[in-house]
């Protein structure tokens, strides 16, 4: 089954190129969404220069939500936002159906695109998956961004899966989110810088960026965006390797630190608990992750603190 849809349609307007954070959902204790967090948020990330906001991706932790409240939280994200950057809506979900249901609601509250990863756990084939994604291309008239991610979904498009989807309409983008960073290259090279290609993951953020990468969306932007803007900046804009190598001199140790338990798969600082930890240092209060994630260790507070002052930032350990 193909959509019948052309790989530019008038109706899409083009997709950001720069820096995303993916905002976080603040909730209670008792795990209830915190609207009155939502909005000093959002307010921080723009003023720290993004060039466009992700809701209910990996860091607005949309996993362990009921599809009424990812409803709620995509709406009040977009109110909050109030068109002053793009809104790219996570509506990822386990089946097609529930996808497409997230995915139209996202489209007729405003967002401007969608990011989507592949359906999880039940790991379909990459013919079933590319049949999702058709799927969800025949439901929405704004542009879907594939969100690749391997170790979450168990499922590995290879660059002539997505550059199919891209020629027959299904998407417009990619989220990589792979530590091959000849996986970014690949596509930028296959569809001629037509495919909006994005670094999904800080480790290959810099290498993604020279290869030609649109933009970049993962834990760094969303942490400390104007940090990330620097670096985008430096690369893709000004095209100073010299400077940018001194950004990244600064921006390598929070990567480290973030992914220190996701890449080796063991215990160490969860990439979440980071993420949140910095944003309570440096922004508005956020709150702490929803469990079974825990609050980053206190021993590890003082390092993300002088992490993040190198950066610039008027950061304090908390206990």
């Amino acid at each position: 089954m193909k959509a019948q849809v052309t790989a530019d349609p008038p109706k899409h307007k083009p997709l950001f190129r720069g820096v995303c954070a993916s905002s976080i959902t603040p909730f209670h204790a008792d795990g209830t969404f915190a609207f009155a967090r939502l909005k000093p948020h959002i307010d921080w990330l723009i003023a720290e220069g993004v060039s466009a906001i992700s809701p209910l991706g990996s860091s607005g932790e949309f996993a362990g939500m009921e599809t009424d409240d990812r409803k709620r939280v995509l709406e009040a994200s977009i109110e909050a936002c109030a068109g002053r950057v793009p809104i790219v809506a996570g509506t990822h979900h386990v089946s097609t159906r529930l996808t497409i249901d997230l995915s139209k609601h996202a489209q007729s509250a405003g967002a401007d695109a969608l990011l989507i990863v592949p359906p999880y756990y039940m790991a379909p084939t990459p013919t079933q998956t590319m049949d999702h994604y058709r799927r969800i291309a025949e439901a929405v008239s704004i542009p879907v961004v594939l969100y690749h991610n391997i170790p979450l979904t168990s499922v590995n498009l290879r660059t002539s899966h997505l550059v199919q989807l891209f020629r027959e309409g299904a998407i417009r983008g990619v989220k990589m989110s792979n530590p091959e960073p000849d996986r970014i290259c690949s596509l930028l090279q296959e569809t001629g810088g037509q495919l909006s290609v994005y670094a999904g993951i800080d480790s290959v953020a810099f290498e993604g960026l020279c290869h030609g990468a649109h933009g970049w969306i993962s834990g760094i932007p969303s942490m400390v965006p104007a940090a990330a803007v620097k670096l985008y900046e430096a690369i893709s804009v000004k095209g100073d390797l010299v400077a940018a190598r001194q950004i990244w001199a600064k921006l390598s140790p929070l990567m480290r630190l973030q992914f220190s338990a996701y890449q080796s798969g063991g215990d160490g600082a969860h990439w979440f608990s980071v993420m949140k930890a910095g944003l309570n240092m440096i922004g508005p209060e956020v709150g702490d992750p929803a469990p079974p994630v825990l609050p980053l260790p206190v021993e590890l507070h003082e390092t993300l603190a002088s992490i993040l002052r190198d950066l610039g930032y008027a950061a304090q350990a908390k206990p």
